[in-house]
């Protein structure tokens, strides 16, 4: 009798655990399964602070690739090949424009996609190419841009951005009607952000001195800061607007003069740029070189979003230049 319950009580156990075994089986096919196709759009973004801006407005509700990665150069940038894939499979593709994504051109070329691009800058009234007068009556100027007059820096200015958010919700939206409700909620409420840093903005400015309120950069890329907020941009040791530029001694050599002469409290340089030609300037002059974020976010602090970067780089200004 006991031999039976035994041989019973085996049997119970041993249909128990194949009956695990096949449930267990089944789980793990069902969580290596491939995933279905998603329906959200396809986005790219090309720069950081494009990116950025886009992912604030879209949320959740898109698939959101940026090509640059942080601390990369758009004026410098080498295509990879998934950017092909990419652009190629985008529903939207935003770009900063006014010159600055040369490397989108051939990509375009390639995908014929054409049709996806949204220039998030249209509206902009855009400032012309920063011209500085450095007694070099050769000089041939800023070719940066293959003879562009126009400057494509135009995120040192939130105002502007408060004209990227409203193209940006609106071609989401336009392309994904479903969740347009979404979108302008979010560029709303953005909206509210830009305006609250432009008025901080003016506040911390106002801490200068205004006999202060002068910039000497590594390039020329604060124009649309500088129109907005009451600079006078006196110099760069590049005079242009990428350090792919040349500059030449006589440049710089008036430029030491300047310096010199306006008592000029700090040069700024992008975090990103070979520093080479402005230690030369700081050691001749004895001014300090103070690092800002230019063409790129940083990788989380303390330049992580386009909020973050404004309110640090003019945080750096101000303590410079008091």
């Amino acid at each position: 009798m006991i031999v039976k319950n035994n041989k019973s009580f085996n049997l119970l156990i041993f249909t128990l655990a194949a009956l695990s075994v096949f449930l267990i089986g089944c789980s793990v096919q069902a969580t290596t399964a491939p995933p279905a196709a998603s329906d959200k759009l396809k986005v790219v973004g090309t720069t950081s602070f494009v990116g950025d801006v886009v992912g604030v407005i879209a949320g959740q509700e898109v698939e959101l690739i940026v090509l640059l990665e942080p601390g990369q150069n758009p004026h410098a940038y080498q295509t990879a090949p998934q950017d092909m894939v990419h652009v190629s499979e985008a529903d939207l593709i935003f770009v900063n424009g006014l010159g600055l994504e040369e490397f989108l051109d051939d990509l375009i070329a390639g995908t014929g996609n054409a049709g996806a691009v949204i220039i998030v800058s249209e509206g902009i009234s855009p400032l012309q190419r920063a011209e500085q007068d450095y007694g070099d009556e050769n000089q041939e100027g800023d070719e940066s841009h293959h003879g562009s007059d126009q400057d494509p820096h135009v995120w040192f200015d939130p105002n502007n951005i408060m004209i990227w958010t409203e193209n940006i919700a609106f071609a989401l939206a336009e392309k994904d009607p479903e969740n347009a409700d979404t979108y302008h909620e979010n560029a709303v409420a953005y909206r509210e952000e830009l305006k609250e840093l432009d008025g901080w903005i003016r506040d911390q400015v106002a801490l200068i001195p205004p006999e202060n309120r002068e910039l000497v950069t590594d390039h020329t890329v604060f124009s649309y800061f500088v129109e907005e907020y009451g600079f006078t941009q006196i110099g760069a040791v590049v005079p242009a607007q990428t350090t792919e530029a040349e500059t030449s001694g006589q440049q710089l050599a008036y430029l030491i003069d300047i310096i010199r002469e306006e008592d000029v409290k700090a040069i700024f340089i992008g975090v990103d740029f070979d520093p080479t030609l402005s230690q030369i300037v700081a050691e001749d002059t004895g001014v300090d070189l103070v690092p800002l974020y230019f063409g790129s976010l940083s990788t989380g602090a303390p330049a992580g979003t386009y909020l973050t970067f404004m309110r640090h780089n003019v945080n750096t200004i101000v303590n410079a230049l008091q």
